[in-house]
């Protein structure tokens, strides 16, 4: 198994390697393996969506416990190779949050817990933050390839926007109620990449969500959708051809070098579409000035990488437009059954250094 000596930048966090033996602490797991059993999980933790411990809030895995941990339903290695992510429309949820989730995080500083969750050396900054040089990184890269296994067929409100979808990918900034005071550390989401699929159709709508980076309590916080596949997220239609089926798969590279965030998109039947945006303005990614974004976009902020299933159907019924009201029982085998839940495989899971990007 791959370990890395994680110094201040970002490192590989998932490398494939073979397969080898390793401890499996879910006895009725069956004939599934462990992820790490392929993966190097060396920078990850992972939240699910279960409360074993009875607090209130969904439960997380720490680094230090990744190496052999498996979830006979919700994480494990499947025979064909793939890290399966699954999560169910109603379960246990971070506080912050009525979506449940099956979804690593990167974590920088590996397994040093000497540095705290919320230091800076566990972040990574763009190029224009003050205080650059006080992170684990300027920028990162993060690339995957996966397959979009299942996503809810319900909704109470099919027509609000994150019905039927999934986020398979994330940049998320950190809070910080000290930077509150200067319009940064609302915890706010610089990406969040999607699949959304409408029951009936062949297939669904890949895009990714810019978040203007504003006070929770303010009416312009909301997610402006970019498609890439498809349509984006507001659109019925059916995308037919220029869709994503589920079972198909494809990539994602998200690529922050300086202050700019770089998407990179592959699938071998669509070929390539590309995206980009300065995160440190509020020029949006068509290159108009957003003028009720944030002036600073996330300059002052700190961020890290997510991968995995977060479910966008939550069970909430309340009035924002985050929230469609999908069913769910909670109970896992009866939900599975219905439909009501999110599965995504990955084959393919890296992190590293900001590269030089692409020409334009």
């Amino acid at each position: 198994m791959l370990r890395n000596n994680h110094g201040n930048a970002l490192l590989i966090a998932i490398l494939l390697v073979g397969v080898s033996a390793c401890s499996m602490p879910n006895s009725d797991a069956g004939t599934n393996l462990a992820p790490s059993s392929k993966y190097d999980m060396s920078h990850w933790k992972i939240t699910l969506p279960v409360d074993e411990n009875g607090d209130g809030k969904a439960d997380s895995v720490s680094v230090r416990k990744m190496d052999g941990f498996i979830h006979e339903d919700y994480f494990y290695l499947d025979d064909d190779g793939y890290m399966v992510f699954a999560s169910p429309n109603k379960a246990a949820s971070t506080p912050n949050s009525t979506n449940t989730r099956s979804e690593l995080r990167y974590m920088l500083r590996g397994g040093k817990t000497r540095i705290k969750t919320s230091s800076p050396l566990n972040h990574f900054a763009l190029k224009s933050h003050p205080a650059a040089n006080k992170h684990a990184a300027i920028g990162g890269r993060m690339e995957a390839t996966l397959k979009v296994d299942h996503v809810s067929v319900n909704a109470g409100y099919p027509d609000k926007e994150p019905a039927y979808s999934v986020v398979i990918g994330q940049i998320h900034g950190k809070k910080a109620k000290i930077l509150n005071q200067f319009g940064y550390g609302w915890g706010n989401e610089p990406l969040k990449i999607f699949y959304k699929k409408w029951p009936g159709h062949e297939t669904g709508s890949v895009f990714w969500n810019y978040e203007r980076n504003l006070p929770k309590d303010d009416p312009n916080r909301t997610d402006i959708a970019y498609a890439v596949w498809g349509n984006s997220w507001d659109d019925k239609a059916d995308p037919g051809a220029s869709g994503i089926a589920l079972g198909e798969e494809f990539s994602y590279t998200v690529n922050v070098f300086g202050d700019v965030m770089y998407l990179t998109f592959e699938s071998q039947r669509l070929g390539t579409v590309r995206h980009h945006i300065n995160l440190a303005d509020n020029i949006d990614a068509k290159g108009k000035v957003d003028v009720f974004d944030h002036k600073g976009g996330y300059t002052g902020d700190m961020m890290y990488f997510k991968a995995g299933a977060y479910n966008q159907c939550s069970s909430s019924n309340a009035p924002s437009f985050r929230y469609p009201a999908c069913p769910g029982t909670g109970d896992w085998q009866v939900d599975k059954a219905n439909g009501n839940y999110t599965q995504v495989s990955f084959s393919r899971l890296l992190v590293g250094d900001a590269t030089k990007p692409y020409d334009n």
